[in-house]
Parts: C-alpha cells; sequence; structure tokens
C-alpha cells in the first residue's frame, strides 16, 4: 500500500511556495526546523509566537511577533508550526491560525536523525506495510494511515481525523484489580496516578523508574503513602550502564552525550524474574534497547504495553516489528490522543 500516494511533501510545500513563511514557535523545534530549511535553501521571512510569549524577543536573529503583527505586514502569509501542545486552548489556537492561513507542520524528529519525506518512506517502504499487517483491526489501521500521511504532509486536519480519547485505549487494555506495573519514565507520577484511576485504584505492585534525579524526588513524594512500590533512579536500557542524560527536569529528560551522567539498566536484572502484567514505556527515544533489555519479561510474561510511538520517525513500523519478533503471540493497537503534532500516538499490546 502506498500510504503517501496523491500527498505533497511539507518539505516540498515551503521550498516552493510563494508565501512568506512564518515559522510559529521557538525553542528545539523551531531550530530543527531551521537547520533542514537551512539544508534545502528554504528562507522563512519571520518568527511568530503566541501573544502572552511575545516581549520583543530575538530568536535566530529573527524579532519575534504576534501573527496580528504579521497579518498587518504581509496580510497572508503560510506557517510553519514548531511546537507541540495537548491543551485545548492552544490546540483551539492553532486550528484557528490554520483557518486563517496555510498552516502545516515540518516533521522533524523529537529523536534521531530521520527526517520523515518521500526519501525516508521509500527506503522503508517494506517496512510500513509488514507492519501495517500486523494490526489487529480498522482503527489503528486507519491511524497508522493518518499518522504517515501526517508527517509526510503536515497538515493537522489528518490527525483531527484519527484522534480518539486515551480512554478508549484503556477499554482495550482492560486493566484489572491486581496488576504488576511496570512504569518506565514514571516521571513526578503522573503515569501512576493514570494507572491507579484505570485499575480502580487496586494493584498488586508498582515497579518505576526515573531518571532525572528532580523528577524522582517528585516520584518518590507523589508514592510516599502507596503500598508495594519499588522506586529506581533509573534509566532503562539494553545494557547495565553509565549514559548522559540531558538536564531537563520535565518529561523530557533523554540521552544526550553532552549531558550527566546517569545510571541505566536492563529491566530484567532489575525485575529478576518478577512476573510483569501491564508496562508503559515513554522512554524518550530509548524504546528499541529498552525492549531489548526486556526480553525476558515480554517472552516469559507478555505484559500488556502502552508504548510511546512518536519519538522516532522509524518508532512507527520498527516498534511493532521488533516486538512482533521478541513475542509473535502479541496483539497490536495504535491510537492517537489529543495532541498537536503526533506526540501521544501510543502502541497497545495485548
Amino acid at each position: 500500500m502506498n500510504f503517501i500516494e496523491n500527498l505533497t511533501s511539507v518539505w516540498d510545500f515551503f521550498k516552493t511556495t510563494d508565501k512568506p513563511i512564518i515559522l510559529y514557535g521557538m525553542g528545539d523545534g523551531a531550530d530543527k526546523v531551521l537547520a533542514r530549511f537551512d539544508k534545502l535553501g528554504i528562507s522563512p521571512y519571520g518568527v511568530m509566537a503566541s501573544d502572552d510569549f511575545v516581549r520583543g524577543q530575538r530568536f535566530r536573529g529573527f524579532t519575534v511577533k504576534k501573527l496580528s503583527d504579521f497579518e498587518n505586514e504581509l496580510g497572508d502569509f503560510a506557517v510553519a508550526l514548531c511546537f507541540a501542545s495537548n491543551i485545548k486552548e492552544v490546540m483551539e489556537h492553532i486550528k484557528s491560525v490554520a483557518q486563517r492561513h496555510t498552516l502545516l507542520v515540518p516533521s522533524v524528529p523529537v529523536f534521531g536523525e530521520n527526517i520523515f519525506n518521500e526519501k525516508f518512506y521509500r527506503e522503508n517502504e517494506n517496512l510500513f506495510n509488514k507492519a501495517y499487517g500486523l494490526l489487529e483491526d480498522e482503527l489503528s489501521r486507519k491511524v497508522f494511515r493518518d499518522i504517515i500521511a501526517f508527517q509526510y504532509s503536515g497538515d493537522i486536519k489528518i490527525l483531527e481525523r484519527c484522534t480518539t480519547e486515551k480512554t478508549e485505549a484503556f477499554e482495550i487494555l482492560k486493566l484489572g484489580e491486581s496488576e504488576a506495573y511496570l512504569d518506565l519514565g514514571a516521571y513526578n507520577g503522573d503515569t501512576i496516578e493514570e494507572f491507579l484511576n484505570y485499575s480502580g485504584g487496586s494493584y498488586n505492585s508498582i515497579t518505576a523508574f526515573e531518571p532525572n534525579k528532580k523528577s524522582f524526588v517528585k516520584l518518590k513524594n507523589y508514592c510516599a503513602n502507596l503500598k508495594n512500590v519499588s522506586l529506581w533512579n533509573l534509566g532503562s536500557y539494553n545494557k547495565n550502564t553509565l549514559i548522559n542524560f540531558n538536564s531537563k527536569s520535565g518529561r523530557n529528560c533523554a540521552i544526550d552525550e553532552n549531558g550527566t551522567p546517569v545510571q541505566v539498566a536492563r529491566v530484567d536484572t532489575i525485575l529478576c524474574g518478577k512476573r510483569i502484567t501491564y508496562a508503559k514505556l515513554d522512554v524518550e527515544g530509548a524504546e528499541r534497547e529498552t525492549f531489548e533489555g526486556m526480553e525476558n519479561t515480554l517472552k516469559l510474561f507478555k505484559p500488556k504495553l502502552n508504548v510511546a510511538l512518536y519519538h522516532r520517525s522509524e518508532d512507527i513500523f520498527a516498534l511493532i516489528l521488533q516486538l512482533n519478533e521478541i513475542n509473535p503471540e502479541y496483539k497490536f493497537y495504535i491510537r492517537h490522543h489529543p495532541y498537536i503534532p503526533h506526540w501521544d500516538t501510543n502502541l497497545y499490546c495485548l
């Protein structure tokens, strides 16, 4: 199946458009887009931010302006969205900008170097199709098609048509009252709170990994009154070693060669044969290595899985194929929950 048939690449659009190009957003996403634009010979006209963030600051040589400033100055223009949000009011504002101007999302990965363009798609077309054939239901296949189409075209309307609430995904998982839960990337306890909500507050045990020291303190505070909880100030990986992580205190704490050394470990080493019935993985681009480090758990116990599927361009096919190789008995579902761009696209496995 050709998942990008009749679509225009977001990169080709910005390379050929006659409209002035305005970057919407600052930070890491905008840096990545600007770097790619530079390689393609694309020259943006300016940078804008939401009204509350505009303070006359400069970003990469541009004076940051409001949407209204550019509308008064240019009339019409094309917008390259360079940040992510799941806040309802912010997403509604993004949609309102898209109703007034051409707004597309250049698909730069959260981690890794693979840009989602036609070259990347053609090189991996067989793998896309192989993963697609493993999906369990029609909604998963629709989400798969739409996420690929979105990453290729940058059109946020494609995201809207494949978005479902997280409650629907937990109807797939059907968490019981005696789950042995493994939380990889537990942050401050928010996903343990989510687990308790959907398990009715009952469980057998909770094991949680969080590599960032500040987040780990918050995690310990959240879990202070919970029983049968094992907390580890570790990252999950395919070997027991030290790896440099960035110093961000939020959920985006991730491997960074210029960061601070942090202990990482194989999940199988920590569990020592302990049975797990449900695992959540949001490990900032280290999902592949984490699966390698928990192969015994995946083979022996086949826990239900909730896996972030958006950190790397290849995740949407590579993680499905990897899991299928480790344990061919898994059934695979994909859902996208409210977020712009395609963050919070998750793989659910039974």
